[in-house]
């Protein structure tokens, strides 16, 4: 399954009629190459070379080239297509950088998800098994919500679970199976060099999967949920310890499920099988529209090449799954004939429901246009697609508003008016600029003002292909759902500006953008050098969306494959000091910097004082105005921390005072620059899974300690 990026299509090469006049449209051509004219325009303009990563651009060339050293043997005596060298290349890589267990728990939940999927997504549509292991995994992850408090989660018991998924329906995955490997051999043989290219651009973005997990959402979020499945084989919800207990949690799920199986982490893995996800649902969505073999090539080489790739890759944030779901649902939307697939299709918006709230708004403008000529055929149904999107995506929703009175908590909390948060709607100023005709324009080259990446890390697609979508949006096959997935795109920015939200739009655009462009462009090479040249800057700057891959770490992991840990002590100091944790310890650990509360992977066990914990941030301001150290002893003590993580360089001379003057704790361990501080506990006090403050302070309500409302990130 994973050499399939099935750009399908009709056994009969369907570009063997490829157009054959040499004086291509004017008009055409003009729009066609306009927008990567204006992107080296704004480039030159703004200096943006000055601030490229050339030297990490420099490691993807040095990656590129002993990938195809190592894929010539093959080739040269094997007989292999270059494609299929160089997939066979980046699947050894990344086995060596994550771990062969981690991939084959993902294997296994890949195989699974698509033994499921494949029950109710038809023969003939395109990208099948890709769009039936997405809805599969959606199905498996979203009825895993509901039981999520259960202590069921075993790995042996996912095992099993998976295992007779898998066999009860070993025959269609073996079919589909057999017709992906033709379809990918049709396309390998019909256009050998795009294959192989847009394989290697796959496989620079999976780079973001060899590196363990660092990000700051990760490590004060998104890890909690995992962990505790591999912890406590339960997860238990705990909204006085963070505003994210309930959110939408589909992604997060699935990475428990793998970590259970692999016995650690798979972030890594499970992400690169979404990588090759949103690969071949593009692809696919692409072929539903019409287009050509070269032209889904050339859609997928701009997907793998948009750099956000390799940091979506690096995290656990929702955009990276939201891809390959929000891909499938066009495509079955697309392919959809009167009740055909639709419960594929409720499958696949509840998944964008249980993946963060603002994806099913998104995909709203979708729905609308493909059930425009029979609305009312469709709401005679409606009360059993309610019930699936309600089983399969509403969990987290059900278990926020059992919990917290707030099905959204914490967002829109001065409507619903949880005890658990502020009341307030949470908001971030920082992507507060305001939504103007512009915005693409300053999001492509002032990108630092809409995202935490640096210019130009968004890539150049919202300039870039300006003058392809407007020929799709002449072109009377593709103009509707051009016109729609540009509404999905900037639909999640009119809230707020913050850029993250709208790739799965952005990279939707690029399926009717390239379906039929090359009939209107007629001439090959003409149509070929604004593809290639928006690869090569995207590239250029690929290392500019994050700071993953602008630093080196990418460097330190491959020079330590077998040791990803080995990174942390240089980014997340905080990480090697948990692991040298004694394996019996149980205490409590409190995470005192509210800009570095990476204690998720505790799994219950870590206390942070970030926004996002109003408790403990409330108490740590009041702490801090005492200069004699007694209040943070206290909340020492009201937490009962046994150890005490402390950024060296941010700790206020209160803190310091209270750690050293205390009598009950000792220094123990310093790495660059994060200090791990021992306490001896109040045996007196029980354990507490959440300080008991007076309620005035728990909600914020207290004059002068009511936390700031931003998060230190946009969103979960």
């Amino acid at each position: 399954m994973i050499m399939q990026v099935p750009i399908q299509g009709p056994t009969m090469a369907d570009d063997a009629m490829e157009p054959q006049c040499a004086r291509p449209s004017l008009t055409a051509a003009v729009l066609w190459c306009s927008g990567p004219l204006v992107v080296l325009a704004g480039i030159t303009l703004y200096g943006l070379w000055r601030i490229a990563p050339w030297e990490r651009f420099g490691l993807s060339v040095v990656l590129a080239t002993i990938a195809f050293a190592l894929a010539w043997p093959l080739v040269r005596w094997r007989r292999w297509r270059w494609a299929s060298a160089l997939a066979l290349v980046w699947i050894a890589a990344l086995t060596v950088f994550v771990g062969p267990s981690a991939v084959l728990a993902v294997a296994l939940l890949g195989a699974a998800s698509l033994a499921l999927g494949l029950r109710w997504v038809a023969d003939g549509v395109p990208a099948r098994a890709a769009v039936a292991a997405v809805s599969g995994y959606a199905v498996i992850a979203g009825l895993a919500g509901w039981v999520l408090q259960w202590p069921i989660h075993r790995g042996w018991a996912w095992l099993a679970l998976l295992a007779v998924l898998l066999v009860s329906n070993r025959r269609a995955v073996m079919a589909e199976w057999h017709a992906s490997r033709n379809q990918w051999a049709a396309c390998a043989d019909a256009y050998p060099r795009g294959a192989a290219w847009m394989v290697m651009l796959l496989g620079l973005a999976s780079t973001g999967a060899w590196l363990p997990t660092m990000q700051a959402d990760d490590l004060t979020y998104h890890l909690n949920l995992p962990a505790q499945l591999a912890l406590h084989a339960r997860y238990q919800g705990e909204p006085l310890q963070g505003a994210w207990a309930f959110a939408p949690w589909l992604g997060d799920v699935g990475h428990g499920i793998a970590w259970l199986l692999a016995g650690q982490e798979a972030r890594g893995a499970l992400n690169a099988l979404w990588l090759l996800a949103c690969a071949s649902t593009l692809g696919g969505c692409a072929h539903a529209l019409g287009a050509r073999r070269s032209e889904r090539i050339a859609a997928i080489a701009l997907l793998a090449s948009f750099p956000p790739l390799v940091w979506l890759a690096a995290g656990m944030q929702t955009e990276l799954p939201a891809m390959a779901v929000l891909f499938a649902l066009a495509i079955l939307l697309l392919h959809r004939r009167r009740d055909a697939h639709l419960v594929g299709i409720a499958v696949l918006f509840a998944a964008l429901a249980a993946l963060k709230p603002i994806h099913a708004v998104a995909a709203l403008p979708l729905l609308a246009y493909a059930f425009r000529e029979d609305a009312a055929h469709a709401l005679r149904r409606l009360p059993v697609l309610a019930l699936i999107v309600l089983a399969v995506g509403g969990a987290s929703y059900a278990q926020a508003w059992w919990h917290t009175g707030n099905p959204l908590f914490p967002l829109f909390n001065a409507f619903f008016e949880s005890p658990d948060y502020p009341l307030e709607d949470m908001a971030d100023a920082r992507w507060m600029t305001g939504l103007h005709p512009a915005l693409p324009w300053s999001m492509t080259f002032h990108t630092h003002r809409y995202l935490e990446a640096w210019d130009g890390g968004i890539g150049f697609l919202w300039i870039g292909g300006v003058g392809a979508w407007l020929l799709a949006v002449y072109r009377r096959t593709t103009r509707m759902f051009a016109l729609v997935a540009a509404c999905i795109a900037l639909l999640p920015l009119v809230p707020m500006q913050y850029a993250r939200y709208a790739f799965p739009g952005l990279l939707l655009v690029l399926a009717p953008v390239l379906a039929g462009s090359r009939e209107r462009v007629q001439d090959r090479r003409l149509w070929l050098a604004p593809v290639v040249l928006l690869c090569a800057l995207n590239l250029i700057f690929q290392a500019n969306s994050g700071w993953t891959h602008h630093s080196a770490a990418l460097k330190r992991v491959v020079r330590a494959p077998f040791s990803p840990a080995s990174v942390f002590p240089y980014y997340v100091a905080e990480r090697t000091l948990i692991a040298r944790l004694p394996a019996d310890d149980t205490a409590p650990v409190l995470a005192t910097d509210p800009d570095r509360g990476y204690i998720a992977e505790l799994g219950g066990r870590g206390r942070a004082m970030t926004a996002h914990v109003p408790v403990l941030s409330a108490l740590r301001e009041q702490a801090e105005q005492d200069a004699s150290g007694a209040r943070w002893r206290a909340l020492f003590g009201k937490v009962d921390a046994g150890w005490i993580l402390v950024t060296d360089a941010t700790a206020s001379p209160a803190l310091m005072r209270a750690l050293e003057d205390d009598p009950l704790t000792h220094h123990v361990e310093t790495v660059n620059g994060i200090t791990l501080w021992q306490r001896v506990r109040n045996s007196a006090r029980p354990d507490s899974a959440s300080p008991q403050l007076d309620p005035a302070v728990a909600h914020g309500r207290d004059a002068g300690s009511e936390p700031a409302a931003g998060p230190s990130n946009a969103s979960p």
